[in-house]
Parts: C-alpha cells; structure tokens; sequence
C-alpha cells in the first residue's frame, strides 16, 4: 500500500510561493531524488500548471534542471481537476470522485505518492487521506500568500527533523 506524502518548500510563517524563493543546488538535488524515488504524484490543476514548465525541454537549463524534467516526466501523474479537459504525457485526470480514486492509487501502488498543491491537500487531509506531512522551512518571511494548510489544521505529531541545506529544515508530522 502506498503512503500518500505532501511537502514543500515554505516560507518560515507558513506560506508557499515558488517565485519569492527557490531551493539552493543541494536542497533542488533533494527534490531531483526525491522525484525520482516516487510511485507517482497527484497534483491540483494550479501546481501541474507550473510544474508542466518540465514537459518541454529549454535549451538554457542547467543539467540539475534537465535531471528534474527527465525524473518528472518518468513518473506517473494524475491531477485533480474539474476545469481541465485534458493533460499531458505519463498523466491522468481525475476529475469524478477524488476520494475513490485516490484511495485506489494508495491500495495498488507501493512506495510514496507525492501530493502537490495546498487546496488538493487540504481536500485530502479533510478526506484523512495524507499519511505524512514534510514541511521544508526557508529562512524567509513572506507574511502573505498562499499558506501550507490552505484548510483546517490537522492534529500532527512529530516524526523527524532533518537538515537539508544550510538554510532549510525538513520537519516531517504524521496525523496524531
């Protein structure tokens, strides 16, 4: 059985904005391992909206960011959306009922399903369908934006810490 896992990078008060600040070349060789170990992600259409910047490959990319795209576009996607009417390669949209499909993915895959998009993980969490939580602190304030826990907060209890760069922490919760 798969353990459904969301985490991203966020500011120190608790925001998530990949144009205020970006991942360091150790922190972005994390995210590229990270990728590459995943039975696949679910993301909400917003984030597959940016993350499809890696579906065509840009002549100015550095060999991290080409790493990335190669692991990205290995994986299996689905996107949750009502809005979308089709998506690109190695991914499926789902769009009737998130519950059941989710919980489908969970019993026939292994390993870890990456969620991707704070209102999908909140939808999730209200489901009690996330099984981890990892939370990648940057020494930033954004003091707006778009928050980590886009819903209610969930009772959480901490699991691990971690030191991923010198300037990001890793804190991982489970549901309490």
């Amino acid at each position: 059985m798969a353990k459904l896992v969301f985490g991203m990078n966020l500011s120190l008060d608790g925001y998530v904005d990949h144009e205020k600040f970006a991942p360091g070349p150790k922190l972005f060789r994390h995210w590229i391992e990270h990728v590459r170990d995943l039975a696949g992600s679910v993301y909400g259409r917003r984030m597959y909206e940016i993350m499809r910047y890696f579906d065509e490959d840009d002549p100015g990319w550095d060999a991290e960011r080409r790493d990335f795209a190669a692991a990205w576009r290995r994986q299996p996607k689905w996107v949750v959306s009502r809005s979308l009417k089709s998506v690109g390669p190695n991914t499926t949209l789902v769009s009737g009922d998130i519950e059941a499909a989710i919980r489908g993915l969970k019993a026939r895959l292994a390993g870890e399903i990456a969620v991707s998009g704070p209102d999908l993980a909140r939808s999730l969490t209200d489901l009690g369908l996330i099984d981890e939580y990892r939370l990648y602190f940057h020494p930033v304030v954004l003091g707006r934006g778009t928050p980590f826990f886009a819903g209610s907060r969930p009772r959480l209890r901490l699991v691990a810490s971690d030191l991923i760069d010198e300037d990001t922490i890793r804190l991982t919760y489970i549901p309490a």
